[in-house]
């Protein structure tokens, strides 16, 4: 059931609101504001530690010494929250590993964060979202 309600912005805020609204491609307002209500509450969820689901990428040197290894050591270490990996070759030396993960929010990050933080990867990110299940 949808509810209605009001809220008054000064004009230069909704200005930069519409302006979002057009790049982002939303039909209306309601929808970019469902959308971003929806972000926050996830985000809560993220700091609550609830269930999240998430994505670890990573570009990386693959000569670089044992680092293939102490990436395959760690996912074995944190196998319960893996769900897949894809490896992918981008060049003669660079790889993008990409592995899907699910679990509590601090384990997922602090996977990520010992991923991304290993010798030899050029960039890496952890993506989240969850269902919002706790939302009505």
């Amino acid at each position: 059931m949808l509810k209605r309600f009001s809220i008054s912005l000064e004009e230069d805020l909704l200005a930069g609101f519409d302006d979002y609204i057009v790049r982002h491609g939303y039909s209306n307002r309601s929808e970019a504001v469902r959308d971003l209500i929806r972000k926050v509450l996830v985000k809560d969820e993220w700091a609550d530690d609830s269930e999240v689901v998430g994505v670890v990428t990573m570009v990386y040197d693959h000569h670089k010494s044992q680092l293939q290894e102490r990436i395959t050591e760690l996912q074995h270490d944190f196998y319960e929250l893996i769900t897949s990996t894809t490896h992918i070759h981008m060049d003669h030396h660079n790889c993008l590993e990409v592995t899907i993960v699910k679990g509590k929010a601090s384990q997922v990050q602090n996977l990520a964060g010992r991923l991304i933080a290993l010798r030899g990867v050029k960039d890496g990110s952890l993506t989240m979202s969850s269902t919002g299940g706790h939302l009505r």
